[in-house]
């Protein structure tokens, strides 16, 4: 058995929730309360309440789980005695509250709703109040037999982990085709991803690539004899990202393709980078093809930089005084008295200052 409670503000929500048609298995038991159906049970709830105007969660929402083998040893009866003995344990009886069992799940479970208010207009403690509940849940285990949920979760950790022997030798297989693939084609570019994937599916090996809601991908799933693999499952290779780049071609990679001694210098330069890569052919440098043509552009970049610094020298050197200082004496002169009165005018305020 396992407990729950949470103070919640929506009381009229959470009592036509647990007696929603479809949920409802049976009625337990109705604590301080007149009423039988949620208006009727909230009203009288909420006469008590608005006695403390500072207090927002004034209700107390409680769930008790029970485990499918203690169900069918456990009478109506049986039940009743235990929610009872639950909400003492949790110092409701001064308080109001109504139990309801649901039948929505595989598991029956209880819900409990309860004034925070006491009928004393005391406000129910809420400190640490669903580790008070797991606790009361363990303690009437123990008493009544039932199931405890603290053992099984310690046995469930510390118990050897036990996986499907089927699904282990599919994925080995998965494992072993996957890297045989990988170290025959790794580094030859866009044709060895391209026979990698169709290596993969000759083996029966399909790949999905998982989407998110945005359609952006985000990994990959080897699926194989019925059975589904992530990626991080089959080798850290095989990522979505690392995958890509075990294809990309190294720079000590030769081309494949049969080239003359006169034509393989200028297809290694425009070969080598061909599959992924970094920089789109649109946007990268391509060099002139033609050796003649880049000889002579380069030649007439040359003369026209050297008749630019002739022209320049020439200039500077006819010029003259047009970029001699001293042409300008008298300007300079001017605007050197007028820094001098400047600085005799800031020495003067220095000095009132310190008298």
């Amino acid at each position: 058995m396992i407990g729950k409670c949470k103070a919640i503000a929506h009381g009229i929500n959470a009592l036509e929730y647990i007696f929603r048609e479809g949920k409802l298995g049976k009625t337990l038991l109705f604590h301080n309360l007149c009423g039988t159906t949620p208006k009727e049970i909230y009203e009288e709830m909420k006469m008590v309440s608005d006695y403390n105007t500072r207090c927002r969660n004034k209700i107390l929402r409680i769930e008790i789980g029970i485990a499918p083998q203690d169900e069918k040893r456990l009478s109506l009866a049986s039940v009743r005695n235990l929610v009872s003995n639950f909400a003492i344990r949790m110092g409701l009886a001064n308080h109001q509250w109504v139990a309801v069992t649901h039948k929505d799940t595989d598991n029956m479970h209880i819900h409990i709703i309860a004034n925070r208010i006491s009928l004393y207009e005391e406000v129910y403690d809420t400190t640490f109040v669903s580790n008070r509940a797991a606790r009361v849940a363990e303690d009437l285990s123990r008493k009544y037999g039932l199931t405890i949920a603290k053992e099984v979760k310690a046995k469930r950790k510390h118990q050897k982990t036990k996986t499907n022997p089927t699904r282990e030798q599919t994925k080995k297989e998965v494992q072993q085709i996957c890297y045989t693939l990988l170290e025959k084609y790794k580094g030859t570019g866009i044709t060895g991803h391209s026979m990698f994937l169709y290596g993969l599916g000759k083996s029966g090996v399909a790949i999905e690539r998982l989407k998110n809601k945005q359609g952006k991908v985000y990994g990959l799933k080897f699926s194989y004899a019925e059975q589904s693999f992530k990626a991080s499952e089959i080798g850290r290779e095989f990522g979505y990202r690392s995958l890509q780049k075990n294809f990309e071609i190294s720079n000590k990679t030769e081309p494949k393709k049969a080239t003359t001694l006169a034509d393989e210098p200028a297809k290694n330069k425009t070969q080598s980078d061909i599959g992924y890569q970094l920089v789109p052919p649109s946007r990268s440098y391509t060099s002139p093809a033609n050796t003649n043509e880049s000889s002579s552009i380069a030649q007439a970049v040359g003369n026209v930089a050297s008749t630019a610094l002739s022209a320049a020298e020439e200039i500077i050197s006819g010029a003259g005084g047009l970029i001699n200082p001293q042409t300008h004496g008298d300007d300079y002169a001017e605007t050197a008295w007028q820094h001098r009165l400047r600085n005799q005018a800031k020495k003067k305020k220095k000095r009132g200052r310190g008298l």
